[in-house]
């Protein structure tokens, strides 16, 4: 299973008019549903004017939560086409509002889907996409005789020391990837005195 997944970096915004009405898009990252909601209340706070504030979000590496709106336009003709061009870029832990300020010209279900579609879609050509690796924190405490065994096996399986201390014992977070995680803990498991405290899951830009 790959631990890499891509995203934008910032907030864009893109444009599309037709007939009259005017399409104001923007990509937002976003990393929880609680978020997005904050977010678009915002979005419909500061556009209050506006006739439809449609949008749709994908969030987690894993791309399983996700969620599109049509706020009052026809069913399938806002949400879904803003939400195929967040698949068709293949991004996650992102939100795209699209703001319609309505010119008076009805554009039909198709001229719709065009519309939330291209809008969507010039927002995204501004974006910065990055690719991020999903890793994994693994908390140790060990008496410090042991250091050099841990060390090595760090080095071997290019994990990366996140924080240490050294009172009673030596405290470490390890951060390393997590298709390596499961080789980082079986070898600290056979080093006898390594003990296992929390864990937790970060996020990480990758770099070429």
């Amino acid at each position: 299973m790959s631990d890499t997944y891509k995203t934008i970096s910032t907030t864009t915004e893109g444009i599309y008019k037709e007939k009259g009405s005017k399409f104001l898009s923007f990509a937002i990252p976003a990393h929880s549903s609680d978020e997005v909601k904050e977010l678009i209340k915002t979005y419909k706070k500061e556009y209050y004017d506006a006739r439809h504030v449609c949008y749709a979000y994908m969030l987690g590496a894993e791309r399983k939560e996700w969620r599109a709106n049509d706020d009052g336009e026809p069913s399938g003709t806002a949400g879904r086409p803003i939400l195929g061009q967040i698949n068709s870029k293949e991004v996650t832990d992102i939100l795209v509002v699209v703001v319609r300020y309505f010119g008076g010209i009805l554009l039909g279900t198709g001229g719709l889907t065009v519309a939330y579609k291209e809008a969507t879609a010039d927002a995204l050509s501004r974006a910065e996409i990055v690719e991020k690796t999903v890793d994994e924190i693994i908390s140790i405490h060990f008496d410090y005789v042991l250091m050099n065994d841990v060390m090595r096996v760090i080095k071997d399986t290019n994990a990366q020391i996140q924080s240490q201390s050294y009172e009673n014992n030596c405290i470490m977070d390890l951060r390393v990837r997590k298709n390596d995680s499961e080789l980082l803990k079986s070898k600290l498991e056979k080093i006898m005195g390594v003990h296992f405290r929390k864990q937790d899951t970060t996020y990480c830009e990758l770099h070429n």
